[in-house]
């Protein structure tokens, strides 16, 4: 039997238009997504993981008040760069750094138009998109993971050529209430061919403990699910992508969800779990974390 042509990624959508309510005032004027975790913010890891894993076409969905997600991913200013050519041997690294983080990738910025809810950014973002399939992350959480979360995604795809969902096992209670939940047969260890897709269903309800989180591989066909979810939109409603991957489900399509093996899920959304981020990685971070390590030990009960 000939082997089975499965389409290369070659893009990936970052939606990233929100307003951040549960960060006011911080984000008043500072969107979400350039929060700080020591001295990078969290989009960029986002990006870096996504080009790491090869993806060169990164397209982030936008609102009128992120022009400075924009202008991070942009060529640094004259102005910086004369200010760190100052500096000398010193200031090298910085500058370097400053340089790379533009280079890092294709950007493509999009504005979001359209009803309220996860599924708009993918319907905004569709002509660039075509017929290929495409990594679908969000732009305040992840999951550190060796190999990254992306590079699973991505193996899992080329085996099976359809698309795939990152998850983890939910470990308290709560996290049914807070995760959609996918239930079916398992294909291989960690690998789900899905039945169904419930939106926190509670923990009795549940199909499964695989929580579905972080990132997706869509096949391009999700658009056409995406037009008749939209269709049938009442007014007030909101307008989830889940929807469609459930009409995909209900029509026969193949949806995948793998478990991410060796790593940890990071949701920088709330502000618990983001400081809790920060002090992670701050205890991690070359530069500080010795000094840092022995200031938390000071504020020990």
């Amino acid at each position: 039997m000939p082997k089975r042509y499965i389409q290369k990624i070659r893009k990936a959508v970052i939606p990233a238009a929100g307003f951040g309510t549960r960060f006011l005032p911080q984000t008043k004027a500072m969107p979400k997504e350039m929060l700080p975790i020591v001295d990078k913010p969290v989009i960029q890891y986002i990006v870096e993981e996504l080009v790491d894993a090869g993806i060169r076409d990164i397209i982030m969905v936008t609102g009128y008040h992120k022009r400075s997600i924009e202008d991070h991913f942009d060529t640094p200013s004259t102005e910086l760069v004369n200010l760190l050519k100052q500096g000398g041997e010193k200031k090298r690294p910085l500058l370097e750094e400053v340089e790379r983080i533009s280079n890092l990738a294709n950007f493509v910025f999009v504005r979001q138009k359209g009803p309220y809810g996860n599924g708009t950014p993918l319907l905004n973002v569709r002509h660039l998109i075509g017929k290929e399939p495409f990594i679908y992350m969000w732009s305040d959480d992840f999951i550190a993971a060796s190999p990254s979360r992306t590079k699973q995604l991505l193996k899992v795809y080329k085996q099976y050529g359809c698309s795939v969902l990152s998850s983890i096992r939910a470990e308290k209670d709560e996290d049914y209430d807070r995760y959609g939940f996918g239930g079916g047969k398992w294909l291989q260890e960690g690998v789900m061919d899905l039945a169904s897709i419930i939106e926190k269903p509670g923990k009795k309800n549940a199909p499964s403990d695989l929580a579905n989180v972080s990132g997706f591989v869509f096949t391009p066909d999700i658009f056409n699910y995406l037009d008749e979810v939209m269709e049938n939109l009442e007014a007030g409603q909101e307008f989830y992508y889940n929807d469609a991957l459930k009409l995909m489900l209900k029509d026969g399509k193949r949806i995948l969800a793998v478990e991410i093996k060796g790593g940890k899920y990071y949701d920088t959304g709330n502000k618990l779990e983001y400081m809790k981020t920060v002090v992670e990685f701050g205890l991690k971070h070359k530069d500080i974390n010795g000094q840092f390590k022995e200031y938390l030990k000071s504020l020990a009960l």
